[in-house]
């Protein structure tokens, strides 16, 4: 096990992390763990989401190190602006989406890794210098854990419907919003040749059409309509069919006295 773990601090040390920093749960526990840090880069030419110069890159975090535990954790360097959990590192950028307090995803299980924006930049190198080892629970800030932290959870996963309303409220604001600008945008261009003299093609027309899937469950509810309780009982399937017969009788009467009608003012007219 030994062996291993230096294998691994090995590893991280190849690929620009620097000499791991200990943590322990309490102070009553012997065991360590341990979290490889470095500043956050990305390529030249490539965008990222996170401030350079200003972002922290954390991996090996244990499931029982929360955002929280760790910004207290690295608030000695300087002053925490975000802390973001993730359980891989990001590759490329991503628009962020506003996170909510009732619609959050699923926790990655096990280990993860971080991402710590601090608000000046000298915060990065005071975390890549800072002394181990770090105690996340203490006396003044416990991580619950057991029992304890089952009956937490459950106790957070209780919503009070008054706070989700204002939330989804917002949320549909914001979206609504959105959609407007977007909409707005998309009518300003149509119908303006680009830079080198093409129009792009849209598919608003003055006669809006609905989307596939309203369209088609407009097509079934009016076949249901014309089904519903048609032919439902055996009298009125007696009655359909005798309709049908009388109308096929009538029509038959009518069409010989057509053809009556036809011959006797047909006449012999040689010239």
């Amino acid at each position: 096990m030994v062996a291993r773990r230096r294998k691994r601090a090995a590893r991280e040390l190849k690929r620009g992390f620097r000499a791991p920093r200990a943590t322990q749960f309490s102070e009553k526990q012997k065991a360590s763990h341990y979290l490889y840090l470095r500043e956050h880069r990305v390529r030249e030419g490539t965008k990222s989401s996170w401030p350079p110069k200003r972002t922290l890159f954390v991996l090996n975090v244990p499931p029982y190190c929360t955002e929280e535990c760790l910004a207290r954790l690295l608030s000695p360097c300087g002053p925490v602006q975000s802390v973001e959990l993730q359980g891989k590192p990001e590759l490329t950028e991503s628009p962020k989406e506003p996170k909510s307090k009732f619609f959050h995803p699923k926790p990655v299980p096990g280990f993860q890794v971080a991402y710590v924006v601090f608000q000046k930049p000298n915060g990065v190198s005071a975390a890549l210098a800072l002394k181990g080892p770090l105690l996340v629970s203490t006396e003044s800030h416990p991580v619950k854990s057991g029992i304890h932290k089952w009956i937490s959870d459950y106790t957070d996963s209780v919503l009070d419907p008054e706070a989700l309303r204002v939330d989804v409220d917002t949320f549909m604001e914001a979206y609504d919003r959105k959609m407007a600008e977007e909409e707005a945008k998309a009518k300003e261009e149509e119908g303006v040749p680009d830079d080198e003299g093409w129009v792009k093609v849209t598919r608003r027309g003055r006669r809006p059409v609905l989307p596939r899937t309203e369209a088609a469950s407009l097509r079934g509810e009016r076949k249901r309509a014309r089904k519903e309780l048609l032919n439902f009982y055996a009298w009125q399937h007696r009655e359909t069919k005798m309709e049908h017969l009388a109308q096929l009788r009538k029509k038959f009467e009518e069409d010989k006295q057509r053809i009556e009608l036809m011959r006797a003012q047909r006449k012999f007219r040689p010239y």
